[in-house]
């Protein structure tokens, strides 16, 4: 017993042990919760410099090199390429425009109505026509516009009906049809990036109108306004938001698409997505490929923002 006490007496006069010291944390509740919404973020974040930014900056790269592809492409800082790519390629991007313009205005006139039916009209058959909407969307897109070179054939019944109502007289005196047939025209062209890009006008048009309180057309009768006057003045202003996302969900698209054009337009119609496909894979002159589509997107990006500040949505810029 004397000799445990003795040996426990050193540890009993030390004490006990002291408590080893927590280091702070590296960043307080409150800052901790403010960063929460950027760490939400950052995928997002990766993925676009990933795959949208660093692409970017090798196609500005790419647009600014010479060379050819036996010696191998070098960054000479070479901006004529811009120039001279618009300077030969102008009537494309034209084209590409004007195609893309009317092909919207298309759809707007088309799918308004079509909107305005399921938001206010539709009933218990809303849903079905949201289908009806969206079912294209479940083949593809090639698919669609082949079945367009069938229903524009010259023996097709699109022809035979517009021959025996010698409307294809009329359109052929405007330009926009060669004599007898619609295939191969500028036409089929606009009908094809019409019917693709549909559903992306009709979509936002009624998540719009389908937010119009019912009561604002209740009030506009009760001051004896007529249906005329309450579309001009209630429903059309407050669906402004979703003509303005349509026009851009379409005329975007359309402007860059090939395949309608490839299809079922002629040389004479080919719009500047096909002349980036073919300078991209045919003939192999990557900086011309690449200075077209960063002239094709500043191009777009000037119109939309010029057109949202018209349209008097500045807060979407």
């Amino acid at each position: 017993m004397t000799a445990t006490a003795t040996a426990d007496a050193p540890q009993d006069a030390a004490g006990p042990e002291p408590e080893p010291v927590q280091k702070p944390p590296l960043f307080r509740p409150a800052v901790r919760k403010r960063l929460v919404p950027y760490w939400l973020l950052l995928p997002g974040i990766l993925w676009l410099l990933i795959f949208f930014a660093a692409p970017l900056i090798y196609q500005a790269s790419t647009s600014v090199q010479t060379g050819s592809l036996e010696e191998g492409f070098k960054v000479t800082w070479h901006f004529q390429t811009y120039w001279d790519a618009l300077s030969e390629y102008y009537p494309q991007f034209l084209r590409s425009v004007l195609y893309a313009a009317t092909a919207t205005v298309l759809c707007l006139v088309l799918g308004y109505p079509l909107a305005y039916l399921i938001a206010f009209r539709a009933g218990r058959w809303r849903n079905l026509v949201m289908i009806l909407v969206i079912a294209p969307f479940f083949t593809s897109f090639l698919i669609r516009t082949l079945a367009w070179k069938t229903i524009l054939s010259d023996s097709g019944p699109v022809v035979g009906a517009l021959n025996s109502l010698h409307l294809l007289d009329v359109t052929s005196y405007l330009g926009i049809t060669e004599g007898q047939r619609v295939l191969a025209t500028p036409l089929a062209v606009v009908c094809g990036l019409t019917y693709n890009f549909l559903p992306f006008m009709i979509l936002p048009l009624y998540t719009s109108l389908e937010r119009i309180d019912p009561r604002f057309h209740e009030a506009a009768g009760d001051l004896y306004a007529r249906p005329v006057t309450t579309f001009r003045k209630v429903t059309f202003p407050l669906s402004m938001p979703g003509v303005v996302a349509g026009t851009l969900l379409t005329f975007i698209p359309a402007t860059g698409d090939y395949i309608n054009a490839e299809l079922l337009g002629s040389a004479d119609q080919k719009m500047v997505g096909n002349v980036i496909q073919s300078q991209f894979l045919r003939v192999l002159d990557y900086p011309t490929a690449a200075a077209l589509s960063f002239i094709l997107m500043a191009a777009i990006l000037t119109m939309v923002t010029v057109y949202i500040r018209k349209s008097g949505t500045e807060d979407l810029v």
